[in-house]
């Protein structure tokens, strides 16, 4: 039998086949904490609890195009770094039926986050609580700024925590911690930063040579504006630095 033979008398409904979805974690920092963009569900299931913007993956969609179709229609923001950060496919993860959700990290500048939450898209800012040090794991939980619990649909609590754990991971090799800053930052923007992500405050001066040191930075000849104190020297990313 040869192939062209083979895919004419194939039939694709012979297996069952699970739905596909993408679920998008956004975080920025907002009042010196992580804090992720969510939104309120209207219709079951789960309704009146918070979730992810997500959405189903289309036919002859790609799982990229997908989520920025998603960051696009539900959460009004054009464009985003995103990288994909773990496939979702517990069995009974959708009360609907089998639903298989490939979760994507997307990190905002502050004022990327202010204007998605102004967006009318209607988003809200979640504080993320995560009760557990360095890349310990576990579970991560999500409130409103005074501490209100937030409760989280689906399995998206567990797509949060693994988001919190991969972000840490990755801030001592890669560039995400400048991927939350604007393009000109201080030093202590930059520390504070690391502090909101690791959940811990930070030694000045040992952050400071440390950051320094692996040439990660380079410094802009600006100072920030706006200040009653002392302006603050601005840096910018280094993109020669060794990561």
């Amino acid at each position: 039998m040869t192939e062209s033979e083979f895919l004419a008398g194939y039939d694709p409904a012979a297996y069952e086949r699970p739905a596909l979805a993408v679920d998008l974690v956004l975080l920025g920092i907002r009042a010196g904490r992580l804090a992720a963009l969510l939104l309120r569900r209207s219709r079951q299931p789960q309704a009146g609890l918070w979730a992810l913007p997500g959405g189903f993956v289309g036919i002859a969609e790609t799982l990229d195009a997908a989520a920025e179709r998603v960051l696009r229609e539900k959460a009004g923001i054009g464009r985003a770094r995103l990288e994909q950060l773990y496939t979702f496919g517990a069995v009974d993860r959708d009360p609907r039926m089998r639903i298989v959700s490939v979760a994507y990290l997307g990190l905002l500048p502050e004022a990327a986050f202010a204007e998605a939450l102004a967006g009318g898209a209607g988003l809200a800012a979640a504080t993320l609580v995560v009760p557990w040090a360095g890349e310990a794991g576990g579970p991560v939980s999500a409130g409103t700024e005074d501490g209100a619990p937030l409760p989280l649909a689906f399995d998206h609590a567990d797509i949060l925590a693994l988001a919190v754990k991969r972000l840490r991971g990755k801030l001592d090799y890669t560039d995400v911690g400048f991927a939350l800053l604007p393009e000109h930052f201080t030093l202590r923007q930059l520390q504070d930063v690391h502090a909101a992500i690791r959940g811990a405050p930070l030694n000045k001066s040992a952050f400071r040579r440390r950051m320094r040191d692996r040439g990660w930075i380079a410094p802009t000849g600006a100072r920030e504006a706006g200040t009653a104190f002392r302006p603050a020297e601005l840096f910018r990313f280094d993109r020669s630095g060794q990561f």
